[in-house]
């Protein structure tokens, strides 16, 4: 026996192009709304955006903190009450007549 294929006409081709494509058209806009970068994806964006900028703002801060100290600690000219505060707090060294007060950060 031998196999018939149906021809499809011209208009039944049409219609399948266009339902091909208005499938592919949702498939994209629903993409460009609910997508990993789409519309309601933007406000969730901005406000991991905002974290990490204050997350940047805080490192930064710290960072200078850090640079001022490291400046203070230059073996060429270290400030010397920097050096006595690092002895007393790593060292545990004080005088007889000192009173250490240790204040919680």
């Amino acid at each position: 026996m031998m196999r018939r294929t149906r021809s499809r006409s011209p208009i039944q081709q049409a219609k399948i192009t266009q339902h091909t494509a208005l499938a592919a058209l949702l498939v994209m806009g629903g993409f460009a709304i609910a997508g990993p970068s789409g519309l309601l994806a933007w406000s969730e964006n901005l406000r991991v955006l905002d974290q990490r900028e204050a997350q940047l703002a805080a490192l930064e801060a710290e960072r200078e903190a850090l640079k001022n100290r490291v400046a203070l600690l230059h073996p060429d000219h270290a400030d010397p009450d920097m050096v006595g505060e690092l002895l007393r707090s790593q060292l545990n060294v004080v005088h007889p007549n000192e009173v250490v007060i240790k204040l919680e950060d």
